[in-house]
């Protein structure tokens, strides 16, 4: 896998703010992002994104990147050999860091 590209990722956060939420990601081949809430607080939400980045750092690891329409901005690194997902999230305001786990989906 060179990058995310045309892959949709569910992640559930275990530890942050938005600790229990399950989130699903859709990176478009055109290099929109579909974020979406499965479930937690906000379930239902969904929003494209107009731009992503995705970065292979090591075989089994992925660096991902977004600033949304809100203002908020989430980048993440995903170890594809354990399934856990570091990463952080911030506003002008806020800063938090955010970890968990994740599959491949499609």
């Amino acid at each position: 896998m060179e990058s995310l590209r045309g892959k949709t990722v569910r992640w559930t956060v275990t530890e942050g703010p938005v600790a229990g939420t399950l989130f699903e990601h859709t990176f478009d081949g055109d290099g929109t992002v579909v974020w979406r809430i499965v479930s937690g607080p906000g379930e239902g939400a969904s929003r494209r994104e107009p731009r992503y980045g995705t970065f292979r750092v090591a075989p089994d690891v992925h660096v991902l990147s977004y600033l949304s329409a809100s203002g908020h901005t989430l980048t993440v690194v995903l170890n594809l050999a354990d399934g856990r997902m570091f990463g952080f999230a911030s506003s002008d305001k806020d800063w938090s860091p955010a970890t968990g786990t994740f599959e491949v989906v499609q």
